[in-house]
């Protein structure tokens, strides 16, 4: 019979009983009261017998303990398979992920995990399955994500030098205020809210298509939103067009938002009305345009989202009056949670770490 194993002496069994009354791991704790115990003089057996396992189990977790302490006796997790892809095909398959499909060569315009499973057979003579690769490109990071439209016109260094020179521009506005006026950041857009609403996700059961109602009218109104996502404020109204007098309104209300003595950079897209001669704009408050075609650069779109698929879309509204209700409803409630703001609305680019 081997000797046992001796099990060091940096450690008390006080010591360990303290640890394991901190400890979460309910494992854990047992492992370290069958080593406590024999830190105290008990025998092996005795430790086996009031842990509930053999005196193999034992000896295993005493070498733990001798290596790490009472963090080796922490429950780990198993390795699980090794991955069938190495690093360099990981690496190949990230970077067809990020480019795409080519239409004329690959025959698809998107990529399916069938077809990723066959580029892998016809790159590195890999025969992967479908379900094993998913797992492959969830362990990477991927999920499969709704794309969001990008006007065909967008200069590809556009939102990449905005969020470069965005430092300097808003040290620039500070400039020319007054010595040290609060500077807030804000940020605007709108939405068209109407009865032609769209359909959104819903867990429904494997194989089915479930419905949901649809309405063929189309009145509408339109939601002017604006955010201050480091305060988690908001200011809105709701309008039954989107022109300079509306806009002017806006203003209004988010120059009534703003905190005293304060002054805010309005960030927003270069619509007609927000840049037109007729625009009333309140003295605490500079607009700051984003960049043409660019609106992924603005959060409020994010907002917008978030409002349609929680609380707008899959409804039936009855007339104008309703939508309008619906909207200030909606608004309202996200008013009141301003941590919903600042989880959507912060830019670590513009805010900071």
């Amino acid at each position: 019979m081997a000797a046992a194993i001796v099990v060091r002496a940096d450690y008390t069994s006080l010591e360990l009983r303290r640890f394991a009354r901190r400890c979460s791991d309910a494992d854990q704790v047992r492992r370290l009261m069958a080593v406590a115990l024999i830190l105290d003089g008990g025998s092996r057996s005795e430790a086996a017998k009031m842990a509930g396992v053999t005196l193999q189990i034992v000896r295993d977790w005493v070498l733990r303990f001798n290596d790490g302490g009472p963090d080796g006796l922490a429950t780990r997790k198993a390795p699980g398979r090794a991955s069938i892809l190495n690093d360099a095909q990981r690496a190949r398959l990230a970077e067809m992920v990020e480019t795409g499909p080519i239409p004329a060569a690959h025959g698809v315009v998107r990529w399916r995990l069938c077809d990723l499973a066959q580029w892998l057979w016809d790159e590195f003579q890999l025969s992967i399955t479908r379900h094993t690769l998913g797992r492959e490109l969830r362990a990477m990071g991927y999920r499969k994500l709704s794309a969001r439209p990008r006007h065909r016109g967008q200069k590809p260094d556009d939102i990449a030098i905005f969020k470069k020179k965005f430092a300097a521009r808003l040290a620039q506005i500070r400039r020319n205020l007054p010595k040290g006026t609060p500077v807030e950041l804000w940020w605007q857009d709108e939405a068209r809210i109407g009865q032609q609403t769209k359909l959104t996700r819903r867990w429904a059961k494997r194989g089915t298509r479930p419905s949901a109602p649809k309405d063929q009218r189309r009145s509408s109104a339109w939601l002017f939103g604006a955010i201050c996502p480091a305060e988690g404020k908001a200011a809105g109204i709701v309008m039954p067009r989107c022109n300079s007098e509306a806009m002017s309104m806006h203003l209004e209300e988010i120059a009534f938002h703003i905190a005293p003595g304060a002054h805010a950079v309005l960030i927003l897209d270069q619509a007609g009305w927000h840049g037109s001669a007729e625009l009333i704009v309140p003295a605490n408050i500079t607009l700051m345009p984003l960049p043409p075609r660019c609106p992924e650069l603005n959060p409020v779109e994010n907002l917008w989202q978030f409002m349609r698929d929680n609380w707008l879309s899959n409804r039936i509204y009855k007339s104008y009056d309703d939508i309008v209700d619906h909207c200030c409803f909606a608004w309202n409630r996200l008013v009141d949670q301003p941590w919903r703001i600042m989880s959507i609305g912060l830019r670590q680019w513009a805010h900071g770490s």
